[in-house]
């Protein structure tokens, strides 16, 4: 079995990724994170304390346990925070990937990156693989500057582009769309969601499978890995409403230029998944599926 080592263990796609593997055992994992590790089971992989941003202990870990295949998922992912903290955003999004990157082209292994739908202006989703980035943000453009720091590499490397994430885990740092939504309707709040934003959201586990499969394909190149169902910010946080049975007149349709966000978001992206479908045998649970899951762990969890 091949050894493979994931950064940002203790995040939703780290802790998804974590579970797949010791649920069905397809490769060794070297959990790290910064911080103590924060999944519960402690057992059946090693965790290690990881600074993406502390070179020496990156390089430490990564010749302690050589990997096959390292899993880069640790990024500032926030939009709005990534515009306000510029610094800390270029060395987390696009220095530590450089790290990252020597590493394993100096020891042989095989690099899969995250990426982001946010590389693209949103102005001719949904997107293939080979479409040209214009990033809006400076989330976008660290990312897409990370992209092209492993593609300029020697390195043997995928790249997983993926879009909103969702879906529930032990002790969370941050929220989700779906969770965002189901916990103020809830609570009787009224939520103001966006009706001129498209994407194609996706289940963190169907991510985490997809990042499997780039290790055990050995992929190589640009992969869009998201869900398959197409829809506004707006239908989603429906779907979630009625899913739950939740009120739906809560739901206040507004305009993204209404929010005053310091960053700005693409309107459409949304990803075309055939490669992935081809290459790596990537199938997406629908977003209903997607939702039911996510019902399931919060039911099993407060048994």
């Amino acid at each position: 079995m091949k050894t493979i080592l994931v950064t940002g263990s203790n995040g939703l796609l780290g802790q998804k990724i974590t579970e797949k593997i010791l649920a069905e055992g397809r490769v060794n994992l070297i959990a790290t994170s910064k911080g103590l590790n924060r999944v519960p089971v402690v057992g059946g992989y090693e965790y290690a304390e990881m600074d993406i941003l502390n070179a020496e202990q990156v390089k430490e870990v990564v010749e302690k346990y050589k990997p096959d295949a390292i899993i880069h998922t640790a990024a500032m992912t926030n939009v709005d925070t990534s515009e306000a903290n510029k610094q800390l955003c270029y060395q987390l999004n696009v220095t530590a990937t450089e790290n990252l990157v020597s590493l394993c082209d100096e020891h042989h292994i095989h690099f899969i990156h995250l990426s982001t739908d946010f590389i693209f202006d949103g102005g001719d989703g949904p997107y293939i693989e080979t479409d040209a980035p214009n990033p809006l943000s400076y989330y976008g453009e660290t990312k897409l500057l990370a992209e092209l720091a492993v593609k300029k590499s020697k390195v043997s490397w995928a790249i997983l582009r993926t879009i909103l994430v969702y879906g529930i885990t032990n002790d969370m740092s941050r929220s989700n769309i779906v969770l965002w939504a189901k916990g103020a309707l809830e609570k009787g709040e009224p939520v103001n969601v966006v009706n001129d934003q498209w994407r194609t959201p996706t289940l963190a586990e169907d991510l985490a499978e997809a990042c499997l499969l780039a290790v055990e394909n050995n992929a190589q190149g640009v992969y869009h890995i998201s869900g398959k169902d197409y829809m506004s910010i707006a239908d989603l946080v429906r779907k979630v409403a009625d899913y739950w049975l939740l009120d739906q007149s809560l739901i206040l349709e507004i305009s993204s230029a209404s929010l005053n966000q310091k960053a700005r978001r693409p309107a459409k992206t949304g990803f075309v998944l055939n490669k992935a479908i081809k290459d790596l045998k990537y199938n997406p649970h629908s977003f209903i599926e997607g939702l039911k899951i996510v019902d399931e762990q919060m039911r099993n969890s407060v048994r």
